[in-house]
C-alpha cells in the first residue's frame, strides 16, 4: 500500500511539473553552412546537355524524396543543378540531372546528388558536417547507388527537360484532329 501511494504522489508530482502547455516547436534549419556552400558549376548560360540536344543544364528541375527514418517524414525537394538546401540537419546538393530521350528504351532517369549530415561523431564531441553519399542516384535502379545513412534515405523521382522534337510532335498531332 506505502508503494501505491508513494506512485501516485510521484504521478501527481510529474503532471504538477507539466504546467498543461505543450512545448513550442523548434524552427527548422533551412539554411545552408557555410563550409558547405560551393560556387555552382559551370553551366554557361546556354549550355546544353553533352550530345548538344535537349534542355540546357542550368533549365532542367529534379524531383528528389527524401525521408527522416527517425519520424517517417516524407518530402519531396525540387532543385535546379548547381543548387544545395538544408532540411534540418542534412543538405543536398544536385550537380546534375538526366533523362533518356521518351523514344529511347529503357526509360532512365538519374541525378548526380552529395548528401551531407550534421551528426557527432561519438557521444562526447560536437556535431559535424559528413559527407554521407556523392554519386549517381537512378529512379529505375534504386539499389545501383543508395545513399546508406542510418536516419536518412534520398531519392530521385523525377528530371524535368525537354528534347527536340518534342514540341513539333505536340502540336501536329493536336492539328490533325
Amino acid at each position: 500500500m506505502k508503494a501505491l501511494a508513494v506512485g501516485v504522489a510521484t504521478l501527481t508530482l510529474a503532471l504538477a511539473a507539466c504546467g498543461g502547455e505543450p512545448p513550442a516547436p523548434e524552427a527548422e534549419q533551412t539554411e545552408v553552412p557555410e563550409e558547405l556552400r560551393q560556387p555552382a558549376p559551370a553551366l554557361g548560360e546556354g549550355a546544353q546537355a553533352a550530345d548538344g540536344q535537349g534542355t540546357p543544364m542550368a533549365e532542367r528541375v529534379a524531383t528528389l524524396g527524401i525521408v527522416n527514418k527517425r519520424n517517417s517524414l516524407t518530402r519531396d525537394i525540387e532543385m535546379k543543378p548547381g543548387e544545395a538546401r538544408r532540411i534540418d540537419d542534412v543538405v543536398i546538393r544536385l550537380s546534375a540531372c538526366e533523362k533518356t530521350a521518351p523514344w529511347e528504351d529503357p526509360p532512365e532517369t538519374g541525378a548526380f546528388v552529395q548528401v551531407n549530415v550534421n551528426e557527432r561523431p561519438d557521444a562526447d564531441s560536437e556535431a559535424v558536417w559528413t559527407r554521407v553519399f556523392s554519386g549517381w542516384l537512378f529512379k529505375n535502379s534504386p539499389g545501383l547507388n543508395v545513399v546508406e545513412h542510418p536516419i536518412y534515405d534520398v531519392w530521385v523521382k523525377d528530371c524535368a527537360m525537354r528534347f527536340p522534337g518534342e514540341e513539333e510532335a505536340v502540336s501536329s498531332s493536336s492539328n490533325s484532329r
